[in-house]
């Protein structure tokens, strides 16, 4: 009984170390093992990842963000203009206009709204611009190559005459409104082509000339330009002056 009495008196002397701890040792034991974790991960991210990633990046190499610029930076106003600087566009080969009503009426011709009978009737009074080659017409569509030679610009010539005969004298319609211009191969400055222009026209005479050159250049690639026998005929005096 001795023996019993002793261990229960050596029970209660133990027994305060056998109780469980208090709420406070438990949360420090607690953060002390969330500590321990994040240490052995901590040190588990530096055996894999190289030390440069964990490094902070420079000031150079960090992305800035610039502000937005507007698209409008450097707008300018919308200015409307006057119609004082107006100009008509040159016409080109396909749409050749009409000049400005009651030009030519005046003059006795038929005005350019009248019927095509009636300019016709009128035109042939007129007499048509005479050609001085007698050879036939070639057409040829636009990029052909044909080699340059003399007879070759008077067929091609000839075949502009009738495809941009709208700038010419030699139909009856054409005459009947005024129009009385023709054209003439004359000779060769090497790889030019001289041309003579005769009567009267509708178009500007340098109008007329850059027209029958990019024909003629359009079909024999190796003329350089085109070029009038006298500088007078690209000039309005000399357009006002002819019948």
């Amino acid at each position: 009984s001795q023996s019993v009495f002793t261990l229960q008196k050596q029970r209660r002397v133990l027994s305060p170390t056998l109780q469980k701890p208090p709420l406070t040792e438990v949360t420090i034991n607690m953060f002390s093992r969330h500590s321990c974790l994040q240490l052995w991960l901590s040190l588990a991210m530096s055996l894999i990842l190289p030390t440069s990633a964990f490094a902070p990046l420079p000031s150079s190499s960090r992305p800035m963000l610039e502000p937005r610029r507007s698209s409008n930076v450097h707008a300018k106003p919308l200015q409307m203009s006057e119609w004082a600087d107006f100009e008509a566009l040159d016409d080109d080969l396909d749409d050749e206009p009409l000049p400005p009503a009651g030009k030519m009426s005046e003059l006795g011709y038929a005005d350019e709204n009248d019927p095509q009978e009636y300019k016709a009737e009128i035109g042939s009074s007129i007499t048509a611009p005479e050609v001085d080659w007698e050879g036939e017409p070639l057409f040829l569509p636009q990029g052909s190559a044909l080699p340059l030679t003399e007879e070759n610009v008077q067929a091609v010539l000839a075949a502009c005459r009738i495809e941009i005969g709208t700038m010419f004298g030699y139909t009856a319609e054409n005459r009947g409104v005024g129009i009385s211009g023709g054209v003439d191969f004359v000779d060769f400055d090497g790889p030019s082509v001289i041309i003579k222009l005769n009567g009267r026209f509708w178009h500007q005479r340098p109008t007329v000339l850059d027209r029958v050159e990019k024909y003629i250049q359009g079909r024999i690639p190796e003329v350089v330009e085109c070029l009038v026998e006298d500088p007078y005929e690209l000039t309005d005096e000399a357009n006002n002056n002819a019948y």
